[in-house]
């Protein structure tokens, strides 16, 4: 099932970022660039370098200046993070583009790709609830804690792969069909975001 495939590479990739467990540390794609598995080890990629922006900047003591030089690459990881998504989209458009679209066929309300990136986060989520369920410096109760919302997690995992699955599986038989529409992020837009159009005058 492309839900399992795609969860390994997740794994795959947070494993490999935790290992150093740095945000500047370099990035290598272990997979040929025409291979969708490039495309989802990139994208997982992005989402772990930012779970680990988005704790540095809820630091109390951050510097402001810092915070905001973080904030700003928070922005870029989010757009990367939008332009994988719609790059895995058109991997599916173009692989079920000649599928023939029953009459009674229905759209999704997202994306093969938005489900896709929920499985993504959906991936860190478990691996950090899991680390936080088997911390030997924290107490019985934390622990215990956690391990009942890894358990919530997993059932999470199941349920989302299963509707990820039976998605393509529809597409691919014509039953439902996939319209995709470009992001239009207006904030990082020069023309779009009226602060960044006053800047430019």
């Amino acid at each position: 099932m492309f839900s399992n495939f795609a969860f390994g590479i997740f794994e795959e990739s947070i494993g490999k970022y935790h290992v150093a467990d740095r945000v500047d540390q370099p990035f290598e794609n272990p997979y040929p660039t025409e291979d969708i598995a490039h495309l989802l080890y990139r994208k997982n990629w992005i989402d772990t370098v930012q779970w680990h922006y988005e704790d540095l900047i809820r630091d109390p003591e951050i510097d402001p200046v810092a915070a905001l030089e973080l904030k700003r690459k928070i922005d870029a990881s989010n757009q990367q993070r939008t332009d994988l998504v719609e790059y895995i989209d058109s991997y599916f458009l173009n692989k079920y583009k000649k599928v023939a679209i029953a009459d009674k066929a229905q759209i999704n309300t997202e994306s093969p790709a938005w489900a896709i990136d929920r499985l993504s986060i959906l991936a860190l989520k478990i691996y950090h609830m899991r680390e936080e369920a088997e911390r030997t410096d924290a107490s019985d109760a934390h622990r215990d804690a956690c391990r009942s919302k890894l358990q919530v997690l997993l059932e999470q995992r199941q349920d989302l792969s299963i509707a990820i699955d039976q998605l393509l599986e529809d597409i691919s038989k014509g039953d439902k069909y996939m319209k995709v529409y470009k992001q239009m992020k207006m904030y990082n837009d020069d023309e779009l975001n009226p602060v960044l159009r006053g800047k430019r005058k």
